[in-house]
């Protein structure tokens, strides 16, 4: 067992860590910042979808963690064990123990495939797959490939929150397009059990997704929780959870079915003096701060603010964490504000995209001086080649230039 000290520690070293490291680092003050992680692959998750579609290799999507660290922050190969705010302290699991002066959190949330009764056992196999996992989404590219005229196809969501909400309706439709383009769409049966009730959070873009998911014959059952797999005998049960027929239970035959995992904070964050009710690090949704304890911020999946927890939406929040930590250190007022930008690039066909850009309340906000509601092959592009390159060569290396999206839009009422 050892005690070290820093004056800035990290806690994760995925987008969201890498990310607010570098932006502490471009800004210089000759800051000692540690970042503690455990795994030493870091993805560009955001691929998944594609690699699930055929569309991209899943080599292509990950880097090692140490290669990602930017030069002069100390990476520290651990997890958290626990977190002690009121002695400036993270025990690790490796038995060590780091204090600190500041305090960042950026641990992510983890998928809880074992909420789904059957899920974790038959996954990977039986046709059960899921584009959340890297191990398991090139064998989303395998079902899709294997399947027969008549087939029939469920897709699920669980409910929020859960990273990036538009992903498993991404994957829904770039299957109904590659049968389309094989010509076997019209003989195969897509179901899409949605938990909540509607079918994207935003309405603006929910219209627009009700009608491409009709196009491609979709049926879409709202509030249906996926609640167990029966992998072997290909079944999954659905329980209803809204309307007259609340907490009913239905079974549902399929040939390959895309779960959606319920994702929650890690074990370790919950059981956390930093943790709200509901298990996130509780802070304020405009500065990143925890509202409890004053040298602590938070961002990316695992913190409380309400927005839609996808990458765009930590490329906004890193400087906003970065100038407001600088600035307590300095004694000075935390000014920034996050106003909760998210961006979705909604894949509904191969080679096209709706790029869905939105802040808190739901209010759209698109960067691009185009329709938003539109589909577009240069969403697609934007997608699958500009940001993989922008994600690898600008954003993890605290590289903060990009076009602000345009918060006066006013085209949301209908699009």
């Amino acid at each position: 067992m050892a005690t070290r000290h820093c004056h800035v520690l990290i806690v994760g070293g995925g987008t969201a860590g890498i990310t607010v490291a570098a932006s502490l680092r471009k800004r210089g003050g000759g800051l000692d910042i540690a970042i503690v992680e455990p795994s030493d692959q870091h993805y560009y998750q955001p691929a998944f979808s594609l690699v699930g579609a055929g569309q991209y290799a899943l080599d292509d999507t990950r880097r090692r963690v140490e290669t990602l660290t930017p030069p002069g922050v100390t990476l520290i190969r651990a997890g958290a064990g626990a977190f002690r705010p009121d002695a400036d302290a993270v025990d690790l699991t490796n038995g060590d123990t780091v204090t600190y002066d500041w305090l960042v959190v950026a641990t992510g949330v983890v998928l809880d495939w074992d909420k789904v009764s059957g899920l974790r056992e038959t996954l990977g196999q039986n046709g059960v797959c899921s584009n959340y996992s890297p191990e398991y989404a090139p064998y989303t590219w395998q079902c899709v490939q294997a399947l027969k005229p008549g087939a029939k196809i469920i897709f699920t969501q669980p409910p929020l929150p859960f990273k990036c909400p538009g992903a498993p309706q991404k994957a829904a439709y770039l299957t109904a397009d590659y049968l389309r383009g094989k010509g076997r769409l019209q003989d195969t049966q897509i179901d899409y059990y949605v938990h909540a009730p509607v079918i994207f959070g935003v309405p603006y873009f929910a219209r627009e997704l009700v009608k491409i998911a009709a196009r491609y014959g979709i049926t879409v059952h709202y509030q249906h929780n996926l609640v167990a797999v029966d992998g072997p005998n290909k079944m999954a049960t659905f329980e209803n959870v809204g309307g007259d027929d609340q907490g009913k239970r239905i079974e549902v035959p399929f040939d390959m079915l895309h779960a959606s995992p319920p994702q929650s904070p890690p074990e370790v964050v919950k059981s956390s003096p930093l943790a709200n009710q509901t298990g996130f690090v509780e802070i304020d949704q405009n500065t990143l701060r925890h509202t409890r304890f004053g040298n602590v911020f938070a961002l990316g999946d695992v913190c409380s603010a309400p927005n839609s927890k996808t990458a765009a939406a930590i490329r906004k929040q890193a400087p906003v964490v970065a100038r407001n930590l600088l600035a307590a250190i300095a004694g000075r007022p935390v000014e920034e504000s996050y106003d909760g930008y998210a961006s979705c690039p909604l894949t509904t066909g191969i080679g096209k995209a709706i790029m869905a850009e939105f802040i808190y309340g739901g209010k759209v906000t698109p960067t691009l001086p185009l329709d938003p509601s539109k589909e577009r092959g240069i969403n697609w592009w934007i997608k699958k080649t500009a940001l993989p390159v922008f994600y690898w060569r600008y954003m993890l290396k605290g590289r903060e230039w990009f076009l602000k999206h345009n918060t006066g839009f006013t085209g949301d009422a209908e699009p």
